[in-house]
């Protein structure tokens, strides 16, 4: 064994031996209990080839990025994925390219699309930076996901596209969603940034629109620490977003050659065929990536049989709460356990969640609740179809506690303590 190769045996039994001693945080300990919305994903394994890399000096976007990007899209069974630094931006960069003048059947300005109220900003902000109008539509009170009658109610000749998130991590009904977009020729993208893992009759999301995107970020299934990934199978579509990805230079894309030849004049390094950002990935982050989405299928095990556990011990408290329903033919991959609060509850969402939250059990919002209320929305342009009743009453009477993979039997065990401890205040059924 040469010396440099006992210098990286002796670092990741160093990395081992250190996480062995020091990750021992997220354990839940009886005596200090504490249950957090996640925990890390990673461990020695990543941090010892993230290390490594770091080592190699070879950290820009490369031969890695493109290792995880052909990875990931034989995982999922998609053409092309595209790794870059961010879940919004992998947003940002399906809907620029579907903007994009060199976009075939492109949405311009303009021109109308359809979101769910019940999601996050950066579903939203792509549409109205590429001078988009967004169009908001309610959820079903019990999945999370568009109300498909409230949205065919919002199809006018200017709307072009659907926007849909699969709301923590439960799919849509895609079969009754793509024939309405098939019916009013309408163009679907998709949000799947927080269901990674999840299915819909068996295919994953991600593979049923145009363009998909994914988060790779620290809270969500796998974790890259920051990252996003977006997915489809048209070629000329991911070329474009090549361009973007990266200043809007050529040298990333399939067809660089094509540019080379068209533009002899110019350097090869540097021919800047479109608009573009800065929103290149790193290789350290590819190497985790590669590590981690392997991992995915038992993380999102562990996640469907912890809130299995959670609806079964919870149904008790059905006079109190409705749960997050999952969609009829879906496998959803929990980005999180929801609750709402019911008409006539004698305690408001302040009132569990301080209880929870003094006892070390986190909890927080659904999403970012209706977008449409949110304050900015007061300076751009966009459109609200019918009274967004269930998105307003999840945003005012809905939170979510953690179902993540480091959720074990005895940690899942003290939620449903807790909660029965704060129901006996109000319950006719409590012991």
């Amino acid at each position: 064994m040469s010396n440099k190769e006992q210098i990286l045996k002796n670092l990741d039994q160093a990395i081992a031996d250190y996480c062995k001693l020091e990750h021992n945080f997220y354990a839940f300990d009886a005596k200090n209990p504490v249950v957090r919305l996640h925990e890390p994903t990673f461990g020695a394994e990543e941090i010892s080839a993230s290390t490594k890399q770091l080592l190699s000096t070879f950290v820009t976007m490369g031969k890695q990025v493109k290792a995880f990007e052909a990875q990931y899209a034989g995982e999922f069974g998609n053409k092309y994925a595209l790794f870059n630094n961010s879940g919004s931006s992998a947003n940002l960069l399906a809907i620029a390219a579907l903007n994009n003048h060199m976009c075939e059947n492109r949405l311009n300005n303009g021109d109308e699309v359809i979101v769910p109220a019940l999601s996050w900003s950066t579903t939203v902000w792509p549409l109205i930076q590429c001078n988009l109008v967004p169009v908001f539509v309610d959820c079903d009170p019990l999945t999370y996901n568009f109300d498909l009658n409230k949205l065919e109610a919002a199809i006018t000749p200017k709307t072009k596209a659907i926007m849909l998130v699969h709301v923590y991590g439960n799919p849509c009904d895609m079969d009754s969603l793509m024939a309405l977009a098939k019916k009013h020729n309408l163009q679907v993208i998709e949000d799947s940034c927080e269901s990674m893992g999840a299915y819909y009759k068996g295919k994953a999301v991600g593979t049923f629109g145009r363009v998909a995107t994914f988060s790779t970020y620290f809270s969500h299934h796998i974790t890259t620490l920051e990252g996003g990934m977006t997915v489809t199978d048209d070629f000329k579509l991911v070329e474009i977003m090549r361009m973007l990805r990266a200043h809007g230079w050529s040298r990333e894309t399939d067809e660089h050659k094509k540019y080379c030849e068209q533009y002899s004049d110019i350097d090869p390094r540097f021919i800047f065929i479109n608009l573009g950002y800065n929103l290149r990935a790193t290789e350290v982050q590819a190497v985790m990536g590669q590590i981690q989405l392997p991992k995915l299928k038992t993380f999102v095990k562990t996640r469907r049989e912890n809130c299995a556990y959670y609806l079964k011990e919870f149904a008790k408290y059905s006079e109190f709460f409705d749960f997050q329903k999952e969609t009829e033919g879906a496998e959803s991959s929990w980005f999180g356990f929801g609750f709402t609060l019911k008409n006539g509850c004698p305690f408001k969402v302040s009132d569990i969640t301080k209880f929870l939250n003094a006892r070390g059990i986190e909890t927080r919002p659904i999403i970012a609740g209706n977008m449409s209320r949110h304050p900015v929305m007061k300076h751009y342009e966009h459109k609200v179809s019918g009274t967004l009743e269930n998105s307003d009453r999840i945003m005012t009477h809905g939170f979510a506690v953690g179902c993540h993979h480091a959720i074990g039997a005895q940690a899942r065990e003290y939620v449903a303590g807790c909660f029965g401890e704060f129901i006996k205040q109000y319950s006719k059924i409590a012991a």
